[in-house]
């Protein structure tokens, strides 16, 4: 078996002259893909680990002094073959020298029709225990730098084709901690994420997150998961704009919380051909991963009922108003915090260090009053997170500061921008005043309270359990058609009063359905300040009081009736 390797390794090394006898791609600037071929000069080590006679496992250095061992678990290694199959077997790598195995990768076929359906990935120097479902059969799963060999879950082609697969029907398991930490290994942190493609583009239209509620354990250095929901959030992508080169798109994020919403432990999902030769397990750091038979977490089938049948005890919702989102799993949160203050972990709103630090809309209901259900609110024709106390929006309105998947890859941020708040004054579960800082001096500068106005706040309230993906999409289209009908109108009035609207043509073409919601807003936004304008200057022209025509402006403008003024 072995003199059959070194005549294969010399004939390789005469057909390849004087080129390097490393795999190529170590040490080029290109991207890795693959696991590196053995160096020409090194001979494999071919074990037979249960003295069978027959070849279990292939162990050679990649990368100068790294040790892999590469394990045949499903019985199909040939005497003298190299490398094992990407169906169920398993692959150690030692990345420090110091004779233990420290990276593992193994993949699964559950359905025996010889393609894998999950990987695991247990990395025991930088914490992760990570497994991908390959649920849409793409053959994509977690993204490897082999050269490093490290895990890069996040690395991408342009703006947000992501390598490890976020993109269509797929789903992921991971938390960041050893599994020696770990007292129940069928269980997971983020457990699970879940992708959806409505459209069988091969891209993803919404995102699930669940994250378990972590207890105390003893014995154990770090909290331990049992199968207690705390996190659910979903992200949409409410226009299903997204397309290759702009592969997500998420518009709207909901999240709600809870210290147990629901318990899962019912939800079993058995995993076959984890284990291998038990002659093996002395080279993993945890033998009890080669004994998994099973996961437990909540599937794309049950998600939804699962999520909405909880118990809550809080409800947050962002918008991603300047359309920058880049990120694979949502918009990030804003969190209730203060409205000015910038800067990752600076106790703003843009607190999280992933979050947009301005362009993105957030709102709050602490005491999920609300049920976490949205409604479109006449004052500014947007959807609404109902029941919150509060919310925050941080004007990016030209998408200066973009925002990818994490706040790292920003150059810069704003020492400036305008801001706008919402509150629910009478508890009554809609925003009904609403403060203006648009000179960024981080003071409002201006209260418009619809009760004041004589407006009612109340409208139709939307129960999102009930919601499909074909129903948001609809919403997003009737939101953005409404407010171009009102931008229209708003045009009608400026007109009759004498406004020029001949300033506002880059606003009053729009093409996308997106276009429509933005540009709509921003006309009508741009008319009603210029009104106001104008009905002060008249009214200091003519030595009145304007305070009358002010509020007949103020309320045709947030009740969305511009037809009043005609």
């Amino acid at each position: 078996m072995k003199r059959s390797l070194l005549v294969c390794l010399l004939l390789l090394t005469a057909s390849i002259g004087a080129h390097s006898q490393k795999y190529w791609n170590t040490s080029t600037m290109l991207q890795t893909y693959r696991l590196p071929m053995p160096d020409v000069t090194e001979t494999p080590e071919l074990l037979d680990l249960n003295n069978d006679g027959k070849q279990d496992a292939v162990s050679y250095h990649i990368n100068g002094t790294m040790k892999l061992l590469w394990l045949d678990d499903d019985g199909n290694m040939r005497n003298g073959d190299l490398q094992g199959d990407f169906v169920n077997d398993c692959i150690l790598v030692d990345r420090n020298g110091n004779g233990k195995y420290d990276f593992i990768v193994k993949h699964i076929d559950n359905d025996g029709d010889g393609k894998a359906d999950l990987q695991f990935v247990f990395d025991y120097v930088k914490p992760h225990y990570m497994v991908v479902l390959d649920e849409d059969n793409d053959g994509v799963f977690n993204f490897i730098d082999w050269n490093t060999v490290t895990l890069e879950c996040w690395r991408m082609n342009g703006l947000s084709d992501f390598y490890t697969d976020y993109s269509g029907n797929t789903s992921f398991l991971k938390m960041h901690a050893r599994t020696t930490d770990m007292a129940d290994l069928r269980y997971n942190w983020e457990n699970p994420f879940i992708f959806y493609d409505y459209d069988n583009d091969g891209l993803t239209e919404i995102a699930l997150r669940f994250c378990d509620q972590a207890v105390k354990k003893d014995g154990y250095r770090r909290g331990q998961y049992i199968g207690r929901m705390g996190w659910f959030s979903i992200g949409i992508d409410m226009d299903n704009d997204n397309c290759p080169g702009n592969d997500f798109d998420f518009d709207m994020t909901l999240h709600y919380s809870a210290q147990n919403a629901f318990e899962y432990h019912q939800e079993v999902h058995p995993i076959r051909n984890m284990r291998g030769l038990p002659e093996a397990d002395k080279f993993f750091p945890d033998p009890r991963v080669r004994l998994i038979e099973e996961l437990i977490y909540p599937d794309r089938t049950r998600a939804f009922k699962l999520a909405y049948g909880g118990k809550w005890e809080s409800a947050r919702f962002t918008w991603d108003e300047d359309d920058d989102c880049g990120r694979w799993e949502r918009v990030e949160l804003y969190q209730n915090k203060d409205a000015f203050a910038i800067g990752s972990k600076n106790n703003g709103v843009d607190n999280h260090n992933q979050a947009d630090p301005a362009g993105d809309r957030g709102e709050w209901d602490e005491d999920f009053s609300g049920g976490g259900d949205i409604y479109v609110a006449p004052f500014d024709g947007r959807v609404h997170l109902y029941g919150a106390e509060r919310g925050v929006w941080r004007i990016d309105q030209n998408t200066k500061y973009y925002q990818g998947w994490d706040r790292r890859f920003q150059n810069s941020a704003p020492t400036q921008f305008a801001t706008v708040e919402y509150l629910d004054t009478d508890n009554n579960g809609f925003f009904d005043t609403l403060n203006f800082d648009l000179d960024g001096d981080c003071k409002y500068e201006s209260v418009i309270s619809l009760k004041e106005l004589g407006i009612d706040d109340r409208c139709t309230v939307l129960d999102v359990s009930s919601m499909k993906y074909k129903d948001y999409t609809k919403l997003f289209q009737k939101v953005s058609k409404n407010m171009w009908k009102n931008a229209q109108q708003a045009v009608k009035v400026a007109q009759a009063k004498g406004v020029g609207t001949f300033w506002y043509g880059k606003l009053m073409n729009p093409a996308t359905s997106r276009e429509y919601y933005h540009d709509g807003w921003w006309l009508q936004f741009y008319i009603y300040k210029d009104l106001e304008h104008k009905i002060l200057c008249d009214a200091h022209r003519e030595n009145r009081d304007p305070e009358a025509e002010l509020k007949t402006l103020r309320k045709a403008y947030f009740s969305g009736d511009w037809g009043s003024l005609l």
